[in-house]
């Protein structure tokens, strides 16, 4: 019983003694894991030059938002008898509220003395907009009525990049892919920036209307590289008058077989943007979105939304038949481009195809694709055998991936889509 007891109290010691080693470790590894969650990567590109800042527009028209920002932050009042007043806040994680006031601006409680306002936070220059992250800056508008007012995010094109490429495609496709992606976007950002920016507040929404931007949380290591990978690199095409330039680089989830003439859908014409065959995206599509179920829409319905839309129309009275006036037929792959809209008096008007689909369907995500028939169903149109998602112009994203996937490189898939092209760097 004496040797059993000894040796307890030894084994009891050695432990104790080994409890008392260990202790700092447990203790450092709790401390740490009680710290804040900081972000990994700082925002890149702040000190850029000005015309490689994008504005994207978060939010229209509202009266009121909720910011959060993780860092010490100022506001920069534009005053037009003082210049620049920069307000400083250290409300720091605390949700703050910005909201229309007898037709000024007040953040928590406090004032604007101007009709904009920039929100310029702390390193690393991230900030939370009714819970999304966004990097860069934060500009507040006051509309020309004074009852609401615009959220711009004034954000470096790297940067904005990230949440451009993890939004439009998922981060785990190949490399080569995201890369191309990255180098589009990158084109099609800039492109529509120096061709509309100069007469808005803003050069691209943050929606499919320009191209889907989501912030921080549309990043990952895998975006980043793509990212960083293509840094400054856009595609030129050769314009009218002889020289090259940037161009609209377009681009669709799934083209269905064939890409479409830019020309047909929006109306520019470009020596890049030409119809391609694209046998690649039929195995990398999902079936249910590679040919999409039939879809009805009530008459009056469709009516209602195209003289909604374009007034011009209402002189046709009720739409009553709808005629494909112009068609893209490669084999026995056919896109409409161009209908013919008869009235109830007898009178017609033309519409692109494009514009007619998303007028009846804003989303389009119920009438995918121009690839489809029209069919009189009495009080309903239908639109069946459908192939495709989206407008079909420039890059077949699928279509990206599949390329990828056979082992094609980022500029042998972007000159596939955008023929005559080329990569140069802009920064």
């Amino acid at each position: 019983m004496v040797i059993k007891k000894n040796i307890k109290n030894n084994q009891s010691k050695i432990i104790n003694n080994q409890l008392i080693r260990i202790a700092p470790l447990l203790l450092l590894t709790i401390l740490a894991g009680c710290k804040a969650r900081q972000l990994a990567r700082p925002t890149p590109q702040m000190d850029i030059e000005p015309q490689f800042w994008v504005r994207v527009l978060l939010l229209d028209d509202v009266t009121d938002c909720t910011l959060k920002i993780a860092s010490p932050f100022s506001v920069i009042n534009f005053d037009p008898l003082r210049g620049g007043v920069r307000n400083y806040f250290d409300r720091v994680n605390v949700p703050l509220r910005a909201e229309m006031s007898a037709s000024t601006i007040t953040i928590a409680g406090q004032p604007l003395t101007s009709s904009e306002a920039i929100i310029f936070p702390g390193a690393p220059y991230i900030f939370n907009l009714n819970g999304d992250d966004y990097r860069g800056k934060l500009k507040l508008v006051i509309n020309p009525d004074g009852s609401s007012f615009d959220a711009v995010n004034l954000v470096p094109l790297e940067p904005y990049l990230a949440g451009v490429v993890g939004a439009e495609m998922p981060d785990y496709w190949e490399p080569a892919a995201l890369k191309a992606q990255a180098i589009a976007a990158r084109t099609y950002c800039l492109y529509i920036k120096k061709r509309f920016g100069g007469n808005r507040a803003w050069d691209v929404r943050k929606t499919q209307a320009s191209q889907v931007y989501l912030g921080v949380r549309a990043e990952s290591a895998q975006i980043w590289d793509a990212v960083n990978r293509t840094y400054g690199h856009v595609l030129v095409c050769k314009h009218r008058d002889g020289t090259e330039d940037i161009f609209p680089a377009y681009y669709s989830s799934i083209c269905g077989g064939y890409t479409e003439d830019s020309k047909h859908v929006f109306g520019d014409s470009f020596e890049a943007l030409v119809a391609r065959r694209c046998p690649y995206c039929k195995d990398v599509a999902k079936h249910r979105f590679f040919y999409w179920p039939t879809v009805q829409f009530d008459k009056a319905y469709v009516t209602a939304r195209l003289l909604q839309r374009y007034p011009k129309l209402k002189q046709l009275g009720e739409i009553t038949n709808i005629v494909p006036a112009r068609q893209s037929k490669y084999g026995k792959f056919s896109r409409l481009t161009l209908v013919k809209l008869v009235g109830s008096n007898g009178k017609s008007d033309f519409l692109r195809a494009e514009d007619f689909r998303l007028t009846i369907d804003p989303s389009g995500r119920k009438l995918q694709s121009t690839v489809c028939q029209v069919v009189n169903m009495g009080d309903k149109w239908e639109f069946l055998a459908g192939i495709g998602y989206g407008h079909g112009v420039g890059m077949c994203q699928c279509g990206a991936q599949g390329m990828a996937r056979k082992g094609e490189t980022a500029e042998q898939i972007l000159f596939h889509y955008y023929r005559g092209s080329k990569i140069v760097r802009v920064y």
